[in-house]
């Protein structure tokens, strides 16, 4: 399911944007694909969101908006320690904020997120089913997956 677009619009979007459509398959009323369309508006509300992350040691902000399969949304930052490894990746907290208002693997049908996941978050996004993982590389393009293709030899508990 991977997909790909080109974007110059790095600017941050408040909190009031708009929220995103489902779409269907193939191509919508207007000729666009409404995934690539959900895919770079997820992407671009993770930007507007990425301004509130806590990164004083390196200045790297990253966003990250999952859409749950009701269409409710949570918003992560990225949150930095003066002792790194302690520190939270954005697609962590906010796939944590889901969970804490009940929301289980499964229940997340994408999340945009404004750099590419480290190889820690793609194994949640794994975990975590994410049918359609957004992300913004550094030449500026937003790229879709599916959490397997981003982590194709993931490690499951033994059943």
């Amino acid at each position: 399911m991977h997909t790909h677009c080109r974007t110059g619009d790095n600017s941050a979007h408040g909190d009031d944007a708009t929220a995103a459509s489902t779409g269907t398959t193939g191509l919508g009323s207007d000729g666009e694909n409404p995934t690539v369309r959900m895919s770079e508006d997820l992407v671009k509300r993770a930007d507007g969101v990425a301004a509130k992350a806590y990164a004083p040691y390196s200045s790297y902000r990253v966003g990250a908006v999952v859409w749950t399969t009701d269409g409710t949304e949570f918003a992560g930052v990225n949150v930095e320690n003066a002792a790194y490894p302690l520190g939270v990746c954005a697609e962590k907290s906010a796939i944590v904020a889901a969970a804490t208002a009940g929301y289980r693997p499964g229940d997340i049908a994408a999340i945009g997120i404004t750099a590419s996941p480290c190889g820690g978050c793609r194994q949640w996004l794994h975990e975590w089913r994410i049918p359609s993982v957004s992300f913004r590389r550094a030449d500026g393009t937003i790229v879709t997956y599916a959490a397997d293709e981003l982590l194709p030899d993931t490690w499951d508990l033994p059943a």
